[in-house]
């Protein structure tokens, strides 16, 4: 069984304005690392209104699902005795004209210092997930063999239409500012483990960046563990879309595996396709058409159809076919929340799309 581990970033919002709050450190201290988390589940992020939890290592969805309820509820508690919120959504809907400060690591204000604008507006939050392989080779073919899937990932996501108070026309708007840095979007295709590592030395060596964290692919190998880390998703309003997230993205690695294990034809598309196509879905989500893997328009239901026709092996050896089934099919009937933020803050402003965006994050 492939093992799996999440991690997602929120925001810290204040529950009357929706506009973000630097209260980061006030929160995780408050949440309370030990006992009630290890060191590494809760951890600080590039603005200080922002902060960012990490599962364990899960064998199955329902551990994935028990994690991340927990570890909202424990920060939404911390948040509420600080007199914010911490919110699902994957943009920050309201900004201040000043910056969020800068969280005070070396890192992050070298990226400052680099890149000052970028690093004001990157109030967006995503979900990663980390799928076990067995060593690297296997993950850069993996890596080859899924990119052609990650603009169906990100218009099923699809969580972050707001931005300064008006509506983007975009249903990912975070994909949108994410995608300015200069390692971004869709991952090339590679064709081995030395191609990979000759290419990324060779972005290393211009300086324009400074580590392989800033390898911002939607998927790209881990260098902390043995794992691919796809993270084109938005951050989920709600915790059983995440759990739907992560066994999409096990079982699409499991996929790939047996795939290139076969011998499998590798999947072609062009890069510039490729591009096109995760804009096309971060631009519309699921309302109308997506391009499938083959560069053909077709109407969103019938490529997440594909999808898990192409998955379902993979899910059924997992014993995840029937819940990943039912929840697919669960945002098809009700759109994704980037539909969902544009009707509230229509019908109920500020205060009915605050208490969207925290509805699984306070303590139960």
């Amino acid at each position: 069984m492939i093992t799996i581990g999440v991690e997602e970033e929120y925001l810290l919002l204040d529950p009357e304005t929706c506009l973000p709050v630097p209260l980061a450190d006030e929160v995780r201290t408050a949440a309370g690392l030990d006992p009630v988390f290890g060191a590494s589940e809760v951890q600080s992020e590039l603005l200080q209104a922002q902060v960012e939890v990490a599962t364990p290592v899960c064998t199955d969805l329902e551990e994935v699902g028990g994690h991340l309820l927990r570890l909202r509820h424990a920060l939404g508690s911390a948040a509420e005795a600080n007199g914010c919120r911490i919110a699902a959504c994957a943009t920050a809907p309201f900004r201040e004209p000043a910056p969020v400060p800068v969280t005070p690591k070396a890192r992050y204000l070298a990226m400052r210092s680099q890149a000052p604008q970028l690093v004001a507006e990157q109030l967006v939050n995503g979900m990663h997930v980390h799928a076990a392989v067995p060593d690297r080779e296997m993950g850069v073919a993996v890596l080859s063999r899924i990119r052609v899937w990650l603009p169906v990932l990100v218009a099923m996501s699809s969580n972050s239409p707001l931005w300064d108070g008006k509506d983007t026309g975009f249903a990912s708007w975070r994909t949108v500012v994410f995608g300015r840095w200069p390692v971004s979007g869709p991952p090339p295709a590679f064709t081995s483990l030395a191609d990979h590592e000759h290419r990324v030395k060779g972005l290393l060596d211009t300086g324009i960046i400074t580590d392989t964290g800033q390898l911002y692919w939607q998927a790209r190998l881990s260098d902390k563990y043995p794992t691919v880390e796809v993270r084109c998703a938005d951050v989920q309003l709600r915790a059983d879309s995440a759990v739907m997230f992560a066994g999409l993205v096990r079982a699409l690695i499991a996929t790939a595996i047996r795939e290139e294990k076969a011998g499998a034809r590798m999947p072609e598309c062009t890069p510039e396709m490729l591009q096109a196509a995760n804009w096309h879905a971060a631009r519309h989500g699921l309302s109308g058409q997506l391009v499938d893997p083959g560069g053909t328009p077709r109407q969103a239901g019938d490529v997440l159809a594909m999808l898990l026709g192409h998955l379902m092996p993979a899910l059924e050896e997992a014993g995840d076919a029937r819940e990943v089934s039912a929840l697919v099919h669960r945002l098809l009937q009700q759109g994704t929340t980037a539909d969902l933020q544009r009707r509230t803050l229509a019908d109920g402003g500020m205060p009915a799309l605050a208490e969207l965006l925290t509805a699984e994050t306070v303590a139960p």
